[in-house]
């Protein structure tokens, strides 16, 4: 079997999307696929596989998102490769709302995108309502008891940090740091992401604000590594920074593959809002 795919990327955060309102993936091993396919040196190389399928039978969607990390395993929410879920919509046919809007299936719930077209006519940015923020340890899920873990001491190795969690649908822990090159991602990264207060594993984000409206980060992404951008996790970064009265309610997040803007009122029934590119990079066959 041939696959169409397109490969798409958020500030360099890629993923490999397949289209499967044209070509069902029945009988395909969904993990399996997203393994081969994410490996840069035999592979087509991503951060991961995401399947734009039909929404499921009564739910009032315009597709559904269904994502696999480059490991294979399974991923609830990916905030940059739902921006490209929507552009890929938009452009390709699969939602025509003249407004712009996207409403996406996920593991989290229906979310709805609002895209924005360039000079070409193709979705350029894509602005998400990313839902409320998630908050009560047990809920994130990470082993603490309490109604909210900020600032909560963890130890790794040799060191200490203060942490902060927050689930975007998907479970993150943000660490503030005053120096972000003393801080070696490839050795804590992989100790939190499986560290056993965290029975799902988690999200690694090390973050530095530069003012109460600006902040650089950088992610270990669970089943991924380092990546160039994690959408969820820079929400997380917003929400952790505004309950730690480190940043505002509306801040730029500086990422390795560019910025997101973040908004967040800080009350935890509303939602976290992000606004970001989308990139279509090329479009391929793989022989599964």
């Amino acid at each position: 079997m041939m696959l169409t795919f397109t490969k798409m990327h958020g500030l360099g955060n890629d993923y490999i999307y397949v289209d499967c309102f044209r070509q069902p993936l029945e009988g395909v091993d969904a993990p399996a696929l997203s393994r081969a396919i994410s490996d840069r040196h035999r592979g087509v190389g991503s951060d991961g596989l995401i399947l734009i399928a039909p929404p499921t039978a009564g739910v009032k969607a315009d597709v559904r998102m269904e994502m696999y990390n480059a490991d294979g395993s399974r991923g609830e929410m990916c905030g940059n490769g739902i921006r490209c879920v929507a552009k890929y919509a938009v452009d390709h046919g699969l939602a025509g709302d003249p407004g712009g809007m996207v409403r996406v299936e996920t593991d989290r719930g229906v979310l709805e995108l609002t895209s924005y077209r360039g000079a070409d006519g193709r979705v350029d940015s894509v602005r998400v309502n990313m839902g409320a923020p998630i908050l009560r340890p047990r809920d994130i899920p990470v082993e603490l008891p309490g109604e909210r873990c900020v600032r909560a001491p963890l130890e790794v190795g040799d060191r200490r940090f203060a942490m902060t969690c927050v689930s975007m649908g998907n479970p993150h822990a943000v660490f503030f740091v005053d120096d972000m090159a003393e801080i070696d991602l490839l050795r804590f990264g992989p100790l939190i992401e499986r560290h056993p207060l965290f029975p799902r594993r988690v999200n690694v984000h090390f973050a530095r604000t530069h003012s109460r409206g600006e902040a650089t980060m950088r992610t270990w992404e669970r089943g991924s590594g380092i990546t160039q951008a994690c959408g969820t996790g820079a929400c997380a970064v917003l929400v952790a920074g505004v309950l730690e009265d480190r940043l505002s309610q509306r801040a730029t997040i500086h990422l390795p593959g560019g910025d997101l803007l973040i908004e967040w009122s800080g009350e935890p029934e509303d939602s976290v809002f992000k606004t970001g590119p989308a990139v279509e990079v090329f479009t391929g066959q793989w022989a599964t």
